[in-house]
């Protein structure tokens, strides 16, 4: 760590859902972290208040559009500007990045991944596609590099919690939990019927568009498998999909003698971005706490295959291996992209997806 006192963060998507959740971590922990770069590609508006807040040593917007509004409205403060993908790719190197949080939406967040971690930077990704397409090429340059990749992803930052201490001892599998989004429960029938509003609305969750769509069609979940596999170099039968509707237990790990630890704690995405922040720490915070009396009963459930296909479909991929799994990505983003701009309906896109693969 390059100061001893703070570690320099760098947020590549400081506007959506993990990069202000984020920022809220860093502003309760001030004396343990200090903003270093921050990135978006078209919320302008709310980077520029981040940066007159947080005063970063340089920021960028993706879009080169937006690049003379920032500039105008950040004329006196003495930070470095930059637009296009290009410098977002150029900013991870600088030497003063104690770890970079990797919360771009989709496959745009690959590139700069790659090259932060060539760069050596610990990683916090929450970037789960960075890992569906390139995770055999991401992992290794990690592991030529030294950078260390810390799991954002409650169920994923789950697993890694749950490994601490248990390196000489073999996982037999692991369990990745899953709420069922908003319409667990319902047939293809119903499916064809909901509107994005009613996709958009999870019921333990708060994240952005694209991944809340993918949590209620269960991609989001299938693309965690295939990230779980890279991150603990799991074979896929070592990996069970458990839909758990209380989101209490975010993941567990099932060792070879049969022992089962969990994480558990309250559905908030500011844990395991805390956790990734100052690991090897735990941070004291105020963040709200869970009790077992508010929640006497705990339930488990199948995932359903057969009306949501997307989850198997992602396994399929994974079995098939090669750029396989990079097609379930692409199709999956062209599919969301569709349905949100309602030229699709929610039941077909498994169908789209899977003539991809």
């Amino acid at each position: 760590m390059i100061n001893n006192q703070k570690k320099n963060i760098a947020i590549l998507g400081s506007t959506g859902s993990i990069g202000t959740q984020a920022l809220d971590v860093i502003r309760q922990n001030s004396d343990s972290f200090n903003v270093e770069i921050l990135t978006a590609q078209n919320n302008v508006d709310l980077l520029i208040k981040q940066a007159i807040e947080f005063s970063p040593n340089a920021v960028v917007i993706g879009n080169k559009n937006l690049y003379a509004k920032l500039k105008e409205k950040l004329p006196n403060k003495d930070i470095k500007i930059f637009a296009g993908s290009e410098s977002i790719k150029d900013v991870v190197s600088f030497n003063t990045i104690d770890l970079v949080i990797t919360a771009m939406v989709g496959i745009s967040g690959l590139e700069p991944t790659i090259e932060a971690i060539k760069n050596g930077k610990n990683i916090a990704l929450a970037n789960k596609e960075s890992l569906v397409v390139a995770g055999c090429i991401v992992t290794k340059l990690a592991l030529e590099s030294g950078s260390a990749i810390l799991p954002v992803d409650s169920e994923h930052s789950a697993i890694f919690q749950c490994l601490a201490g248990e390196l000489h001892n073999p996982v037999e599998k692991i369990f990745l939990t899953a709420s069922g989004g908003p319409f667990r429960g319902k047939d293809k029938k119903f499916l064809e019927t909901v509107t994005k509003e009613d996709a958009l609305k999870h019921p333990k969750w708060d994240m952005g568009n694209k991944i809340t769509i993918d949590s209620a069609s269960l991609m989001n979940k299938g693309l965690e498998v295939i990230e779980a596999r890279w991150l603990f170099n799991l074979k896929p039968s070592q990996i069970e999909v458990v839909v758990h509707p209380q989101s209490i237990i975010h993941s567990a790990v099932q060792f070879e003698d049969g022992s089962i630890k969990a994480q558990m704690g309250l559905p908030d995405m500011k844990l395991p971005i805390q956790y990734a922040l100052a690991y090897p720490k735990r941070l004291k915070n105020n963040f709200n706490r869970f009790s077992f009396f508010e929640y006497p009963n705990f339930t488990f459930e199948k995932p359903d295959l057969e009306n949501f296909k997307n989850l198997q479909l992602a396994y399929l991929a994974l079995e098939k291996g090669g750029n396989i799994p990079c097609a379930l990505n692409a199709a999956n983003e062209v599919v969301v992209e569709e349905f949100l701009n309602d030229k699709i309906n929610f039941a077909i896109m498994p169908d789209i997806i899977e003539q991809s693969i």
